[in-house]
């Protein structure tokens, strides 16, 4: 069911920060006896703050997949590193400032996926300093659902989890105080209608309403594990989008934001490039552009998540008019100011007026105090496990911040793999990219010395706890499973899984399709692969399931399930590294791009 319209909440800070929650007050515009006819009511100015794929991170992440690309004065992009909830409060508080109608959303993937401090306590760490950050609604995305369904109602609505109890000893988690909405999310077999409110209003201050419908992606299936959305099904967007707006019609509300988990990629390696240099989206791709361009004209403005990628790009709707379409990049990196103006006679969403611009949330910006205390409150209770060395590097293995296919980080995954299961007689390993989520530094961060890896950094890389599974395949399945990287699902957006050093092969750019792998150059353990031999293969219980559009891996016979990815990673480390042996960093050679 839709929540309760309720009045916008008003964000007063103390000196402290912290966040004093009050209710609107109506502005009216009155004539006085005598004085004629009243002035026509002005526009009003509404700000919009908006977020995504936080993924847990209260602190930056380091490395290349911590930084944000801003073009530099030669015109070549230059890294600078961005992150941390604390820095981005400052920045929103500030933000705020003279903006009576502001609020703060959110477009899924907020938790899940997180490092330790937040993890480790099922991500009740996040929503504890999203609330204190002055979050008002977010939608869900693809990993709100890594722990189920009960879960992600627990997250919403409170409750201590029922294996770990309570995070804080006799203290009850009292559930998030912004709404969680999946308006195309509907329990199998059920009545139809949504596992968590569609849509959210409130009440601007001149007593307008505007609505927010919130939705995950309908690929949300094949982006986790197939146990987080079990008994769960995923509606078109533009359907499900239609029929809240309609809704949302019927009940006055003319003012319509869709904040929804799916995203796109835009030209250009610049943070805020311009997306419409060449006609209103040009540079824009993907889903998101598909959905904004089909979705009815009552919706005003779409904020997206899912893609990482930072852009403000406007997609021309259904009726011809020009409509805005925004992204902050991921890990809080950045954040999008939107500014608007609400026509006062028809309540809509004056388009000409909107305005976006991405924000850097650069590591150097002061801590907001409010925000700063409950990220150490939660990092002090997990440092004692996150500080331990598991072990020793000699330089940078990037991962998500690679700039190829392959990464050295995810070769290094990948033969852990191998080695914690070679006793069930695993040659290979494959490694889903997404499943790596930050790379790992040479650098020390914090407490431990330089080239020393400890169980928070390994976790923050591998923080799923999906366990591994061996099976069988035979050579032409393998062969399948590599030119599914760049076909079906994948074909637009190629998914390159990282391969353990028992695989080599070669992928040729200049073809099309499932043929860019060449199936000749296929060579396992250096012998040529063979299509009925049986080759023993590990991956992780997502791969296993058919994820990421990789559905050859549902036939994979003789299953032996092992243990989880995070512990094969750190054991590896710790047995193959010490402080006068770090482990080198790997050439990321086993695949050829051509």
């Amino acid at each position: 069911m839709p929540l309760p319209d309720r009045p916008l909440r008003r964000l007063a800070r103390t000196a402290g920060g912290a966040v004093l929650a009050g209710t609107a007050v109506l502005a009216t515009t009155t004539a006085a006896p005598g004085s004629g006819p009243a002035a026509a009511p002005e526009p009003l100015r509404v700000q919009l703050l908006a977020l995504s794929d936080l993924h847990g991170n209260l602190d930056p992440v380091s490395g290349a997949a911590g930084a944000v690309s801003v073009a530099g004065g030669s015109g070549r992009p230059v890294k600078v590193q961005a992150g941390g909830l604390p820095q981005m409060a400052t920045l929103m508080d500030r933000a705020r400032r003279g903006q009576e109608d502001s609020l703060t959303v959110g477009a899924g993937d907020l938790i899940g996926g997180s490092p330790l401090v937040s993890a480790a306590f099922h991500d009740e760490p996040t929503v504890e300093a999203l609330e204190t950050l002055g979050l008002d609604v977010t939608s869900v995305g693809h990993h709100e659902f890594d722990e189920g369904r009960a879960e992600l109602r627990r997250m919403a609505h409170g409750g201590c989890h029922p294996e770990d109890g309570c995070a804080v000893p006799g203290e009850r988690y009292d559930g998030a105080d912004f709404p969680y909405l999946a308006a195309n999310v509907t329990a199998q077999g059920g009545t139809g209608e949504p596992v968590l409110p569609p849509y959210w209003t409130t009440r601007l201050s001149n007593g307008e309403r505007l609505g927010f419908i919130g939705l995950a992606s309908r690929d949300t299936p094949s982006a986790v594990s197939a146990a987080g959305v079990r008994g769960l099904a995923f509606a078109d967007e533009v359907q499900t989008i239609d029929r809240y707006a309609r809704e949302l019609d019927r009940q006055g509300v003319e003012a319509v934001v869709v904040l929804v988990h799916e995203g796109g990629a835009r030209a250009g390696a610049a943070y805020d490039a311009d997306c419409d240099a060449e006609g209103p989206g040009s540079a824009l791709s993907g889903r998101i552009k598909r959905i904004a361009e089909r979705a009815t004209p009552k919706v005003d403005l779409i904020v997206s998540g899912h893609s990482h990628e930072p852009f403000v790009c406007e997609v021309t709707d259904p009726a011809g008019r020009q409509r805005t379409v925004t992204q902050a990049a991921s890990f809080g990196r950045t954040f999008t100011e939107v500014r608007f103006a609400v026509d006062p006679e028809s309540g809509d969403v004056v388009r000409s007026s909107v305005s976006a611009r991405n924000r850097i949330v650069h590591t150097d910006t002061p801590e907001q105090p409010a925000v700063r205390r409950v990220v150490e409150k939660w990092r002090d209770r997990s440092a004692e496990l996150a500080d331990r060395p598991v072990g020793h590097i000699a330089g940078d293995l990037p991962g998500p911040g690679a700039s190829g296919p392959e990464t050295p980080l995810g070769d290094l995954i990948a033969d852990a793999r191998v080695a914690a299961t070679r006793g069930q007689g695993a040659r290979i390993a494959l490694l889903d990219p997404g499943g790596m989520r930050a790379d790992l530094t040479y650098t020390a961060q914090g407490k431990e010395g330089d080239g020393v890896v400890t169980y928070g950094e390994a976790f923050q890389v591998q923080p799923f706890g999906n366990r591994l599974v061996t099976m069988t395949l035979t050579g032409d399945q393998l062969l399948t499973a590599l030119r599914q990287q760049v076909s079906g699902p994948n074909t637009a957006e190629p998914v390159f899984l990282q391969p353990s050093a028992g695989l080599r092969y070669t992928v040729d750019l200049s073809r099309k399709g499932p043929d860019r792998v060449r199936a000749g150059t296929v060579r396992v353990a250096g012998e040529p692969l063979r299509p009925a031999r049986r080759y023993r293969v590990t991956v992780n219980s997502f791969l296993a399931d058919g994820g990421d559009g990789f559905r050859v891996f549902r036939a994979g016979a003789d299953r032996q399930t092992g243990t989880t990815d995070l512990a094969a990673f750190t054991h590896h480390l710790s047995e193959h590294s010490s402080p006068g042996r770090p482990l080198a960093t790997p050439r990321a050679d086993r695949v050829s791009f051509r």
